[in-house]
Formats: C-alpha cells, sequence, structure tokens
C-alpha cells in the first residue's frame, strides 16, 4: 500500500509541475488535424483558371466556310455554383461568344482547334477556337464542357438530359450532312462547266486544217 501511494505523488508531483502538460495534451487528441495539418488559403476560381489566348473563327447558319473574327481571350466566370466560359475580342475586350448550361452546344477537339456547334430550333451556328498548343487546347476544351454541363437536370431527370443531347447531336447531323450536299452540288457545277467550256473551245477552234 505504501509503495501505490508513493507512486500516486510522483504522478501529481508531475502534474503540478507541469500544470499545462494535461491541458496541451487534451487538445492534440481532441484537434489532431488543426495540430498537424496548416491551414492553407483556398484559391478563388479566376486564380485556378488561367486566361487562354485563341485565334476566333465564325462559321454563320447557312454557310459553308469559316470567317476569321480576329484574336479573343477565353476567361471562365463564376456565378454562384455555375460557371460561363467567355470570349473577348483581345484587342477591345468585346464579348465574341458566351458558352453557359444553358446553351445547346456540343464542343469537339480538332488538333488546336476547339469546335463548338451552337444549336438553335434548326440553326446550327460554329466557332473555332484555335489554341497555342494541344496543352491549351485540352484545358479548354474541358472548361467549356465543364461550364456547359447540365448537372441539375441531368441528376433529376436523365431521361430529359439524354433526351435532350440527342436533339442537340441530330440537329447537328443535319447541318452537317446539308453542307456537305450543297459542297456536293457546288463541285458538280463547276464541273459541268468547265466541261461545257472545253466543249466550246473545242468547237469554235474546227477541224483541223488538211495537211
Amino acid at each position: 500500500m505504501k509503495l501505490e501511494d508513493e507512486t500516486m505523488d510522483i504522478d501529481g508531483e508531475a502534474n503540478t509541475a507541469n500544470p499545462n502538460h494535461k491541458a496541451s495534451q487534451t487538445q492534440q487528441d481532441t484537434y489532431p488535424s488543426q495540430a498537424l495539418v496548416p491551414q492553407l488559403p483556398t484559391p478563388s476560381a479566376k486564380d485556378s483558371f488561367r486566361e487562354i489566348q485563341v485565334k476566333v473563327h465564325l462559321r454563320s447558319f447557312g454557310k459553308d466556310t469559316w470567317t476569321y473574327q480576329g484574336r479573343g481571350m477565353v476567361t471562365q466566370e463564376m456565378t454562384g455554383h455555375s460557371s460561363r466560359v467567355v470570349v473577348r475580342n483581345l484587342s477591345n475586350g468585346k464579348v465574341m461568344a458566351t458558352f453557359s448550361e444553358t446553351s445547346d452546344l456540343q464542343a469537339e477537339k480538332r488538333g488546336n482547334f476547339v469546335v463548338i456547334s451552337c444549336v438553335d430550333g434548326s440553326r446550327v451556328v460554329s466557332w473555332s477556337l484555335n489554341a497555342l498548343n494541344n496543352s491549351e487546347t485540352l484545358r479548354l476544351l474541358a472548361s467549356i464542357e465543364l461550364a456547359c454541363y447540365r448537372c441539375k437536370q441531368a441528376l433529376q431527370d436523365p431521361r430529359l438530359h439524354s433526351k435532350a443531347r440527342r436533339k442537340i447531336e441530330r440537329a447537328i447531323k443535319e447541318d452537317r450532312r446539308k453542307r456537305h450536299r450543297r459542297r456536293k452540288d457546288q463541285d458538280a457545277m463547276i464541273d459541268a462547266f468547265a466541261q461545257n467550256l472545253n466543249l466550246s473551245n473545242s468547237q469554235e477552234s474546227g477541224p483541223p486544217a488538211a495537211s
């Protein structure tokens, strides 16, 4: 019994000598993550997205060729829990195009180009953004797809989401088919005109002179 009392006295003396030891140990046990992991500042959305400089081309509805619009700067803007991708003219800052969750579009990568087909009813307008390299092109494509993905619709009504996506794909496919048919008809007209021109030239020259 005497040995047991001495042991208890030693513990009491240790606690008396260092009164903050027990409180410090209890605090570390209660908040181990705060004691070991430093608190780092959370980067904002503007800091995490680096602006991307691109060359912008536009193919209007009913047109088969691209029109150069100039150089642009692509930025990502946050609004609450949603975001949008904005393309501004590099020289004057004017907004050239905006892509968001409300846009009916399909984006695809072609080399260092990102082609964005925007559907408005039966009309399809296409934008081409030419980035500096493959890495910038992939980042640009990911930013557009992330900003335009309809998360709420996909979670609340997956069938409606799939139906909307198929409708967009059909409109883009139909527009591509019409463009190919117009190009084929145009090539056929050029070939027919060339044949008629050659035939007219041969008739005007007449038969070769007899030797």
